[in-house]
C-alpha cells in the first residue's frame, strides 16, 4: 500500500513552475520563461507517465532464475543505488547516513531500499512545487532516468513489497482493534511448585521431619503501563498457597524462592489475590531516573542486585538465599528511589522504603517507622563484569527471612519479648560480582556484613549492645546448558550468621556457635520459550548454624508459565 500511495502521489503532484538542476554534484540555474516550463512540464509528464505505466503493471510471481539472485556491489543497480542514497540521504539507519557497499543484498532488500529513495524523491518534487516560497527542484534530471530504469528491473520486488506491506497493516488493524490498552502490557507468570523437605529435622523441637510432599503455586499478574513512552506505572497482582518450609523445619534456612508470603512483603496469603507491588517511575534527565514506591517496593526494584542467577523465584535460583545477597531482603516497601548512569561504566542507586507509611499512629508513618536506606555503586568495565558495592542503614528493618533465628533479630526478639519490644538500628556493606568467563559460564558471588545495634534494655532485662552478622556465597552459572534458553545453577554459601554478640540474653544464646554451608543445585529447562521446568536440590549442613540439628535437605520442582 505504501508503494501505492507513493505512486499515485507522485502522479498528481504539481508540476514545476521554477526548475534548478543538480548535475555531476552542481547547480546550474535554467532561465524561467514559457518555453522552459513547457519543456519542464513535458517532460516531467512523460516521466511520470513511465514510472506509473511501471507502478501499475499487473505482475505475478517472480519467474525468472536471474530475479533471484542478489544484488552485489559489482552490479550497476547497487552502485546506482548507492549514489542515489548518498545524494538524497534516503536510508537512514547506518552511523555515517551512506548506504554501505561491502556486501551483497537480497532483490528484496535492495527494493526496500528503493522504495525508500523513490519517496524520499518524491517528497523534494512536491516540495519544490511551491514557487511562492522559493523552493526549488534538487533532482538531477539523471537521477530520475537512473530511478525509471530500477523501477522497470525491480518491479516485481517492489510489487511483493506493496503485498507485503498492506498484510502487515491488516494485521496491524487487528491487533490495534483488540488489544488490551493502548498504554497498558499484561504479563503473567504462573508458577506450579512440587516439594518436600527429604530429610532432617525441626531444630526447635528435635523431633525427624516426615517426607510429605506438597503442591502449590504462586501466581502473578503484572500489568505495564506507560502514558509518555518513558515511564513505566507497574502493577503486580498476586495469589498463591506454596508453603514455607520454615514452618515445620523451625528455620528460614533452605527456603523455597515461590514460596507465598516468602519473597518481600508478598501481601496475598493463600489463595487471596492481592496487591504486591504497586510503583511509579519516571526519567528526569537522559541518565537519571526516579522511582516512586507506593506498594511492596524492594530493593531490587531500583538496585541491581548483581547475580545471574536472580529469577524471583519463578526462574534461576529455587531458594530465597541462592536469588540475591541477603542485603537486600531487609529493603521495603514504600518510598522514593533514584538510579543515575554516571557516565558509561558507573551506576549508582539510592532508595529511602520504610515498611510502615500508611500508618499515622506515633512511632510509625513515612519518618517516624522501620525504615532502611540503600546507596549502591555498579560498575561495569565490559559486558560481561559487573562489581557492586551496596550500604543499607536500617532502623527496625534488618532482618532478611534467611539465616539463624538470631540474625533475624526484630523477628527473634518479637517473639520472645513482644513486637517491637527491641528497636534496632543497623548498618550493612555488601559486594557482589558477576564475571561471565564464556558464553556457556558465569562465576558469581558476594559477601556481606551487618553490624545491628539494640536501642532498648527492656527496663534491664538484657544490655545494650551489638550483633556482628556475615553471609557469603559463590555461585556457578551455566547458560544454555543442554539447550538454547535453559540454565544450570550451583550456590554454595553461608546463609547470614551471628558471628559475634555483645548482647546479654536470659537463657537464650548471645551468638550462633557453629557455621552452617547451604549447597544448592538446579536445572531449569525450556520446553518452550513459555514453559520451563527446574528440578533443584538444596541442602542445608547444620541447620540454624547448630551442629547438633540434622542437617536439612529439600527438594523442588518447579514448573514456570509465562505469557
Amino acid at each position: 500500500m505504501i508503494g501505492k500511495i507513493f505512486w499515485n502521489t507522485l502522479l498528481f503532484s504539481p508540476v514545476f513552475v521554477g526548475v534548478t538542476y543538480i548535475v555531476s554534484g552542481s547547480a546550474i540555474a535554467t532561465e524561467t520563461t514559457p518555453e522552459t516550463l513547457a519543456e519542464g512540464r513535458k517532460e516531467k509528464a512523460n516521466v511520470l507517465e513511465k514510472i506509473r505505466r511501471y507502478s501499475n503493471n499487473d505482475i505475478g510471481q517472480v519467474n525468472s532464475a536471474s530475479q533471484l539472485r542478489d544484488v552485489s556491489p559489482s552490479d550497476w543497480a547497487y552502485e546506482a543505488l548507492r549514489n542515489l542514497v548518498e545524494r538524497y540521504g534516503c536510508i537512514e539507519g547506518y552511523p555515517n547516513g551512506t548506504f554501505r557497499g561491502n556486501r551483497a543484498i537480497t532483490r528484496y532488500e535492495f527494493a526496500a531500499g528503493l522504495n525508500a529513495c523513490l519517496q524520499e524523491i518524491e517528497g523534494l518534487i512536491a516540495a519544490s512545487a511551491d514557487e511562492e516560497e522559493g523552493k526549488q527542484q534538487q533532482v538531477a534530471p539523471e537521477d530520475l532516468e537512473t530511478l525509471e530504469r530500477l523501477v522497470q528491473e525491480f518491479q516485481a520486488e517492489l510489487a511483493t513489497l506493496g503485498t507485503q506491506v498492506d498484510n502487515l497493516e491488516e494485521r496491524a488493524s487487528v491487533l490495534e482493534e483488540n488489544q488490551f490498552s493502548t498504554t497498558t502490557q499484561l504479563i503473567g507468570e504462573v508458577v506450579f511448585g512440587l516439594g518436600s523437605v527429604l530429610a532432617g529435622e525441626d531444630v526447635d523441637e528435635g523431633e525427624e521431619l516426615d517426607e510429605v510432599p506438597v503442591l502449590g503455586h504462586r501466581t502473578r499478574l503484572e500489568l505495564e503501563t506507560s502514558f509518555t513512552g518513558e515511564d513505566l506505572l507497574f502493577t503486580r497482582l498476586s495469589a498463591g498457597n506454596f508453603p514455607q518450609f520454615g514452618g515445620v523445619t523451625g528455620t528460614p534456612q533452605g527456603e523455597i524462592a515461590f514460596a507465598e508470603g516468602q519473597v518481600t512483603f508478598a501481601q496475598g496469603e493463600g489463595n487471596d489475590i492481592g496487591l504486591e507491588v504497586l510503583l511509579y517511575s519516571f526519567p528526569i534527565t537522559d541518565s537519571s531516573e526516579v522511582w516512586l514506591l507506593a506498594n511492596g517496593g524492594a530493593a531490587d526494584d531500583f538496585a541491581d542486585t548483581v547475580n545471574f542467577l536472580d529469577g524471583d523465584g519463578g526462574s534461576g535460583a529455587v531458594s530465597v538465599f541462592g536469588t540475591r545477597n541477603s542485603i537486600y531482603y531487609g529493603v521495603g516497601d514504600t518510598g522514593i528511589a533514584l538510579r543515575n548512569e554516571l557516565g558509561d561504566n558507573l551506576e549508582l542507586s539510592l532508595g529511602y522504603v520504610t515498611s510502615e507509611a500508611n500508618e499515622p499512629s506515633p512511632g510509625n508513618g513515612l519518618f517516624n517507622g522501620p525504615y532502611s536506606a540503600l546507596a549502591q555503586l555498579v560498575f561495569t568495565p565490559s559486558d560481561s563484569f559487573n562489581l557492586g558495592l551496596t550500604y543499607v542503614h536500617s532502623y527496625s528493618q534488618q532482618d532478611t527471612g534467611t539465616g539463624s533465628d538470631l540474625s533475624n533479630f526484630r523477628s527473634f526478639t518479637d517473639e520472645q519479648f513482644g513486637v517491637g519490644a527491641v528497636p534496632t538500628s543497623s548498618n550493612s556493606y555488601g559486594v557482589e560480582l558477576s564475571w561471565q568467563l564464556s558464553d556457556h559460564f558465569v562465576l558469581g558471588g558476594w559477601a556481606s556484613y551487618r553490624n545491628a545495634t539494640t536501642l532498648s534494655t527492656l527496663g534491664g532485662t538484657i544490655e545494650r549492645g551489638n550483633l556482628y552478622i556475615w553471609n557469603w556465597a559463590v555461585t556457578l552459572a551455566f547458560p544454555d546448558l543442554g539447550k538454547e534458553g535453559s540454565l544450570g545453577g550451583i550456590v554454595v554459601g553461608m546463609e547470614p550468621r551471628v558471628t559475634d554478640s555483645s548482647i546479654n540474653l536470659p537463657n537464650l544464646r548471645d551468638e550462633d556457635e557453629d557455621s552452617s554451608l547451604h549447597l544448592e543445585a538446579f536445572y531449569e529447562y525450556h520446553f518452550t520459550d513459555n514453559i520451563a521446568v527446574t528440578p533443584g536440590v538444596i541442602w542445608v549442613t547444620d541447620p540454624n548454624h547448630d551442629n547438633d540439628n540434622d542437617d536439612l535437605v529439600i527438594g523442588v520442582v518447579r514448573t514456570t508459565f509465562t505469557f
